[in-house]
């Protein structure tokens, strides 16, 4: 019964850890807004800076496997490019090794209990008190306080002298004993999705001198190995290069394992000189040392080699034809753990980018059926414009489903408010689109009936036109950000001019029926002058969107 009790305990206590890290986590990527996240869009123009990005992220947000599913998704989004994540990778494996310093220097120093209780206590204070409104801080005290009790928990486990002899003849069988334990690491890891939890059990187990020096170094190693479930696990489904970026986690962590398996005894060896103390005296800090040395060790000997690794990468997993632009395809990237929304609505900025920019390149080809309404308007624009309206339909529908999934992750109300906006702002590009669409069809139905207008009325046209495309460029320009009053009131008087010029040219086109003007042509006239309006109504409920934005 003994075995069975420790079992349980392991698993509550781990379980307490997992989730104290997991608030922790959470609480400051919430606290920090989407600034982490957009650090990491900006922070990878050479690969020391990728690597450092990737490490600082990953020491922040405590989680190499959250960090790698977030590099994935922005590369299958085309926020990084395939070269950029390699520096990152690297780096969020380094960042990891920072829990394994903690345990091991603060964990086992102090009576962490005696202060857990007290750091989440303050931390729900925080949380729940409505005066401080710090719920994010709050909520990254509570998950510190968790973690500091699940590993005093741990600690104070003993799975008792027989079962321990058990172990012991695992741990002395030389090289099989070694592949034994990175095995072990492998699978622990796989099995909960945390190199930094699975590495603090190993601490823990070496503290109460369970785990022998060798075998807790080769877990170690195998615990590097299974911490590529997550980016596996995150890629399924996706574009090509985001598959080729979780191919390089997992051929970064495994060929850097099979070198330390290779040089295994010289490895510890060099630990060993390192670090203050016998293995006997300081073996959790010996197994953090081996840790952190082995990811830096393997970070240097690879980043020269970053050019190459994307090249064999590609070479590995070829683009499929599917691929190619022309459906659209939006996929929620998940790996069903560490899920934070903020990666998440970068990703769909990016695409609410890309689909106003789609908008726009529609609104220039039907200015050119003003100035050239001829044959070659309807076989060089038609097909063009109604292709880009079916895409935008897609992004619409699809776009609009990933928003929604969004919503249904944890998500503070700021969140939540720009997600709303956001949902609004994809249904009027998508309109937009649609009013192109159109307008497109009007000037090709006035050409194939050879309509006639007057030069002067078309002439009429072009500065109304300008208008409305100078607040669609305005939109672009201030896309996924907040407007300033200032910059909303700018909005409003551009929109002021597009009223009061349609009111103007619908007015003249009155009065030329009136005296007699072709009927069809006026008509379709207006239509015209109605649908260009629509389009700057559209822009401008955009803006007002915007100003709903934190």
């Amino acid at each position: 019964m003994r075995i069975v009790t420790v079992i349980f305990q392991l698993a509550g206590s781990l379980a307490l850890l997992m989730y104290g890290m997991k608030m922790l986590g959470e609480g400051i990527q919430k606290s920090a807004g989407n600034s982490l996240h957009r650090f990491l869009t900006v922070m990878t123009s050479n690969r020391f800076a990728a690597v450092f990005t990737g490490c600082f992220i990953t020491m922040i947000i405590q989680s190499s496997g959250a960090t790698t599913v977030m590099v994935v998704s922005f590369v299958n989004a085309g926020l990084i490019t395939l070269q950029q994540s390699v520096g990152v990778i690297f780096g969020a494996n380094i960042g990891t090794t920072v829990t394994a310093w903690i345990v091991a220097l603060f964990g086992f120093q102090f009576n962490i209990a005696a202060a857990a209780i007290p750091v989440f206590g303050i931390g729900y204070l925080i949380k729940y008190v409505r005066k401080i409104k710090k719920e994010s801080a709050g909520e990254a005290l509570m998950g510190f306080g968790l973690l500091f009790l699940g590993l005093d928990f741990l600690s104070a486990l003993s799975p008792g002298a027989d079962n321990a002899a058990v172990l012991n003849v695992f741990q002395n069988g030389g090289t099989v004993s070694i592949l034994l334990g990175m095995f072990g690491g492998l699978l622990i890891t796989a099995i909960i999705h945390s190199s930094s939890a699975a590495t603090a059990v190993i601490l823990t187990l070496c503290r109460n001198g369970v785990l022998h020096w060798e075998f807790a170094a080769a877990m170690v190693l195998g615990c590097n190995i299974g911490s590529t479930i997550d980016a596996v696990l995150a890629s399924m489904g996706t574009k090509a290069n985001a598959r080729r970026a979780a191919l390089v986690h997992v051929l970064f962590n495994v060929a850097g394992s099979i070198l330390a398996f290779i040089f295994f005894r010289p490895l510890l060896a060099l630990v060993d000189f390192i670090t203050p103390g016998t293995v006997m005296q300081t073996l959790p800090s010996h197994v953090a040392m081996l840790h952190t040395l082995f990811n830096v060790l393997s970070t240097l000997l690879f980043l020269p080699f970053t050019t190459q690794i994307a090249l064999l990468t590609e070479k590995l997993i070829k683009t499929e034809p599917n691929e190619i632009p022309g459906e659209y395809r939006l996929d929620f990237i998940s790996s069903g753990i560490k899920e934070s929304v903020e990666p998440h609505i970068i990703r769909a900025e990016k695409e609410i980018s890309d689909m106003i920019m789609l908008a726009i390149a529609m609104f220039a080809r039907i200015r050119e059926g003003f100035s050239d309404r001829t044959e070659r308007f309807i076989s060089q624009q038609m097909e063009f414009i109604e292709e880009r309206e079916e895409y935008a339909d897609q992004m619409q529908e699809q776009l609009s489903l990933y928003l929604y999934k969004c919503t249904e992750l944890p998500v503070t109300e700021r969140q939540r408010n720009n997600l709303a906006a956001m949902l609004h702002i994809v249904d009027e590009i998508e309109n937009i689109t649609d009013d192109c669409c159109s307008i497109a069809i009007h000037l090709k139905r006035s050409i194939e009936k050879n309509m006639q207008f007057d030069k002067a009325d078309m002439d009429a046209l072009q500065p109304y036109v300008d208008l409305v495309e100078q607040l669609l460029n305005f939109v672009n320009a201030h896309i996924n950000r907040p407007l300033s009053p200032e910059e909303m009131a700018q909005a409003a008087e551009t929109e002021n001019k597009i009223d009061s010029f349609r009111k103007e040219l619908k007015k003249v086109a009155r009065k030329r029926l009136e005296e007699g003007a072709d009927v069809k042509a006026e008509l379709l006239y207006i239509d015209l002058v109605r649908n260009i309006e629509k389009i700057g109504d559209r822009a401008y409920s955009i803006s007002e969107a915007l100003t709903r934005t934190k």
